[in-house]
């Protein structure tokens, strides 16, 4: 197993007698190799800037050296594409720090992100499972506590709770693990809110250590390629978390979007917010800007400057500093970031948070270099807006933009909205229920890769889809529209167990703990036994239908027909190679029928079918009869 011990590194890369100036580098260590031979090494220690930098490493040519706004910070640029793996010495004044250059652990073509053959299943580290209490209260951190009764506080959730349930995962039928953010989030608690889910970090290199540790963290991706699961890393380049030392020290005047703020924030009576949660009244704080949280601005041909400043240049709260991309330092930062993590605890994937609230030629910069870099990798970004159009122009070579955003995998807001607002309504012969779907797939001709969208019917950030309640039916037709259409599916945690709850207390109510996970757990819904007879009819049902969906070519390469909904019974058929899938919805709360030569051109002159969760046979020669918001899914062959 890789040593990564980071603090240990940086500490015990000091020559011994040395004037202790320079206090960390960010990253690490490095690795040779790579095609972009340009390492930024970013130098923190009092009074750094005036350091004089050498190094005589063979094959390292030194190509910069920045000295920024602050005194305390210096940044470094070498080029080492000549380099070996081995201990560079590096010279600060008189001082030498020893940094590790690393081979790397594979090519970077070999690093496989997950593709529509995946199905993901998102979860809340802190809200999953404990795996160990010696995590749970950390000396020298902000303060904090873990109480489970407080749906926005910290519970006490870790990777190693999440390691010790690796076998849950497969009995489900998932392939790949989306942890929502795992890196340090180093903010005390206040007014009864706390950062457990990891979108306010405070040290881009260090996973949070009531997670876990960053060894912990590669044990848990190696143990989850063992048995079949990817791991893909949530990430954040819009902001960080107020305690992050640029904050206190910011590197440079731009290092953020307005940070006139910030001289105001220091003093808590001055700025009258909370700095830690964004509660309070902002409008006492004269020099803050709020982003609009409104997208369109962006892609808008009409977008005015003060529309476009909100959007990109407000903070998401104030609690989370609004970081500048436009600085090439920034970016360059963050781009060096990914790749480490990737080429350190080797993922199979990144998923980054508020994708359009960054700078788009930034990120459009940061997509192209991983996509050199890793041409085989994945990212999705979270494009909230419920318009395909908007969607459809965010994802790599569209026509739609001038500006190639080179991002390969897009969220379909678009289907989340619609399949929610079916779920209340009767299927009709023009717009409501699944007639949603049906107009809202119709533009798929505006994806360059529908095949590498990816759809959902809840997240961590939305009611969850049973709402308050336990309707079975509607949840099995969104779920079998979810993992049987043209897209790279994503379920949430506790979903295959009925787990619900909705947002207009706390966003708490909606990341519940998983039951079972905990120390003290009288409901243990990881096993067959702990489950209710209720949970187990769900789980099997899909967990069935995730099985089946495992390296099936017809899903994963065929090509989708739809049909317009008549008498509130919406089909959609994939088809490959002679084989057909047919997804069968009826709409209604009353009896329908499916119309069985409606279909001829799916069916052809095949007889049979195979329903595809009971087994039994399915008749093609007669007409379906279907119960009330019945779901089938048969296989024709």
């Amino acid at each position: 197993m890789k040593k990564i011990f980071l603090l240990a590194l940086l500490c015990g890369c000091l020559h011994v007698g040395a004037a202790t100036k320079v206090k960390r580098i960010e990253p690490a260590n490095w690795f040779v190799g790579m095609k972009n031979p340009s390492l930024q090494l970013m130098v923190y220690g009092k009074n750094i800037r005036q350091a004089k930098f050498s190094t005589d490493y063979p094959g390292v040519k030194v190509d910069s050296v920045v000295r920024l706004d602050s005194p305390n910070y210096l940044l470094v640029y070498l080029n080492v594409k000549d380099a070996q793996a081995g201990t560079m010495k590096l010279k600060f004044d008189k001082q030498i720090v020893n940094y590790p250059l690393n081979n790397r652990q594979m090519a970077g073509e070999d690093h496989v992100g997950f593709t529509n053959a995946d199905v993901l299943y998102m979860l809340m580290p802190d809200r999953f499972a404990s795996g160990s209490s010696k995590n749970d209260q950390i000396k020298g951190m902000n303060p904090y506590v873990n109480d489970r009764s407080e749906p926005s506080l910290r519970h006490g959730g870790d990777l190693e709770g999440i390691r010790q349930h690796l076998d849950y995962f497969n009995q489900l039928g998932v392939t790949a693990l989306w942890l929502t953010p795992v890196l340090e989030n180093n903010s005390p608690d206040s007014h009864g809110y706390s950062t457990y889910h990891g979108y306010a970090t405070t040290n881009y290199y260090q996973v949070d250590p009531r997670f876990g540790s960053n060894e912990e963290y590669i044990r848990l991706v190696q143990d989850a390629h063992a048995k079949g699961l990817k791991v893909v890393m949530d990430m954040i380049f819009n902001h960080c978390g107020f305690e992050h030392p640029w904050v206190k020290d910011m590197p440079s005047k731009d290092w953020f979007n307005t940070p006139e703020w910030l001289s105001e924030a220091q003093d808590a009576n001055a700025s009258g917010v909370d700095r830690n949660t964004g509660m309070g009244d902002k409008k006492t704080a004269s020099s803050y800007l709020q982003t609009s949280y409104k997208l369109t601005p962006v892609l808008d041909p009409y977008a005015s400057k003060i529309d476009m400043h909100e959007t990109v240049d407000g903070w998401f709260v104030p609690s989370m500093p609004d970081l500048n991309q436009r600085n090439s330092h920034v970016m360059r930062y963050l781009i060096q970031n990914s790749e480490w993590w990737i080429e350190t605890v080797g993922i199979d994937g990144i998923r980054m948070d508020t994708y359009p609230y960054a700078d788009r030629d930034g990120m459009a910069e940061w997509m192209k270099c991983l996509n050199e870099e890793y041409p085989n990798f994945n990212t999705v970004g979270e494009t909230w807006v419920a318009e395909p159009a908007y969607t459809a122009a965010w994802q790599k070579d569209s026509k739609l933009s001038k500006k190639n955003s080179y991002l390969k995998t897009v969220m379909d807001f678009a289907f989340f909205e619609r399949v929610n607002q079916a779920k209340t309504e009767e299927t009709d012969h023009w717009s409501k229920g699944f007639y949603r779907i049906y107009n809202s797939l119709c533009y798929d001709y505006l994806y360059p890769n529908p095949s590498s969208v990816m759809a959902f019917i809840e997240n961590h950030d939305t009611d969850r889809f049973l709402g308050n309640g336990k309707d079975v039916n509607s949840l099995k037709q969104a779920l079998a529209l979810l993992l049987t259409i043209k897209r790279i599916p994503q379920l949430y945690y506790g979903t295959e167990i009925l787990m619900n709850g909705t947002k207009e207390v706390t966003d708490g109510n909606v990341r519940k703990d998983f039951p079972g996970g905990f120390p003290g757990d009288t409901h243990n819904a990881f096993s067959k036994d702990g489950r209710t007879h209720d949970e187990n009819a769900m789980f099997d049902w899909v967990s069935k239908l995730l099985h089946w969906r495992q390296g099936n070519e017809v899903i994963v390469h065929g090509e989708q027909t739809q049909f317009i909904p008549v008498d509130g019974v919406y089909v959609v058929a994939r088809q490959y190679k002679g084989k057909a899938v047919m997804t069968i919805l009826n709409g209604t709360d009353h009896d329908a029928i499916c119309q069985v030569k409606r279909y001829a051109e799916i069916i052809g002159g095949r007889l049979k079918a195979t329903d595809i969760i009971s087994g039994d046979t399915v008749r093609l020669d007669q007409n379906i009869r279907l119960s009330p918001r019945q779901t089938l899914i048969i296989e024709i062959k």
